[in-house]
């Protein structure tokens, strides 16, 4: 079933390579959207896909990549939109529909 979610992902998450990572995790698992840093520290992202990829792409970034340390992830459900193409990363504060 195709499922979207948004991401809020806060601790020291910017500057470690966190948006590649959450691109390489994204692309593996055959998700399209977004991740982006936020202006406040954290990062945002904005997935779509099977529920199962969603999943194993949400317990991957709630761990992070080396040298990251996640403190929180807030997850809002979205209605999927099918409008998607691929996985990008933005270098800021641009995800806001």
């Amino acid at each position: 079933m195709l499922k979207a979610r948004r991401y809020h992902i806060c601790g020291q998450v910017q500057d470690v390579g966190f948006r590649i990572f959450a691109q390489e995790t994204a692309l593996r698992e055959g998700l399209q959207g977004f991740v982006a840093n936020g202006p406040d520290g954290s990062v945002e992202a904005e997935v779509e896909g099977e529920d199962a990829s969603i999943e194993r792409f949400e317990r991957a970034i709630r761990v992070g990549p080396p040298g990251a340390n996640v403190e929180s992830v807030k997850v809002d459900e979205r209605p999927p939109t099918g409008r998607a193409d691929g996985f990008s990363i933005t270098p800021g504060n641009t995800w806001k529909l």
